[in-house]
């Protein structure tokens, strides 16, 4: 019976850990000059589009950081140089995904707290409601439905 009940525990936790080394693993080098002038483009939103990155907009802003991001990564300057002349270039972030590090974590971070106290809470509520016996009817409940059969459609 113990095994039972935690069984889906394991099977939780289990594909948790599979999604993690899945995510976490790269895909083995480091990435070319055109993957990073390409990741780095999808990282920044336009500055005059709504909703679009560098790399998707045909906007004359767009294009501009598009040639900078490429100049730079000619140059050599890494991914964290880069961005961070785009950043002091414009007074408003243009990063569609927020820093992995400081309060940016929190952007990360809260959703997957709040998910895993959402599914305790309702692993809990749910034990509870299934531990809970149903009370013993009185004899004014059989009463009742006795008189309820009796009288029939």
């Amino acid at each position: 019976m113990t095994a039972r009940r935690w069984l889906p525990w394991l099977g939780l936790a289990l594909v948790v850990a599979v999604s993690l080394v899945v995510g976490a693993g790269g895909r083995g080098g480091p990435p070319t000059d055109a993957e990073r002038k390409t990741a780095l483009a999808s990282e920044l939103r336009c500055p005059t589009c709504r909703g679009q990155s560098v790399r998707d907009s045909d906007a004359p802003a767009a294009a501009a950081i598009r040639t900078e991001i490429d100049r730079r990564v000619d140059e050599g300057q890494s991914d964290e140089e880069i961005l961070a002349y785009v950043d002091s270039k414009f007074p408003e972030s243009l990063r569609l995904t927020p820093p992995a590090s400081g309060l940016g974590v929190l952007v990360w971070a809260l959703p997957v707290v709040a998910l895993v106290a959402a599914v305790a809470g309702l692993a809990a509520a749910f034990r509870r409601w299934s531990a809970e016996p149903l009370p013993a009817p009185s004899d004014d409940d059989r009463a009742l439905v006795e008189r309820a059969r009796s009288t029939g459609p």
